[in-house]
C-alpha cells in the first residue's frame, strides 16, 4: 500500500506542478482539462486563484472558483 500512496502523490504534485504553470501561461484548455472534476484544499484553491488573478484571466479565475474543496 505505501508504494501507491507514493505513485498518488507524486502525480498529485506533478499535476499542481503543471496546473501551476498553465495558469502562469493563460493556457485556459489546459488548465480545464488538468481541474477535470478533481477536488483540492481550500488552500492550494485559494493560492492558484491569487496566481490566475496575477493575469487577470477571467476565465482561468472562473475555472478554479468552481473547483470544490475538501471536507
Amino acid at each position: 500500500m505505501g508504494p501507491k500512496k507514493t505513485n498518488n502523490n507524486e502525480q498529485g504534485i506533478a499535476n499542481f506542478a503543471a496546473l501551476k504553470t498553465a495558469i502562469a501561461n493563460s493556457e485556459e484548455p489546459l488548465v480545464k482539462e488538468l481541474v477535470g472534476n478533481q477536488t483540492m484544499l481550500d488552500i492550494e484553491k485559494s493560492y492558484l486563484i491569487d496566481l490566475a488573478k496575477l493575469n487577470s484571466n477571467l476565465t482561468i479565475i472562473n475555472l478554479l472558483k468552481n473547483i470544490r474543496t475538501q471536507q
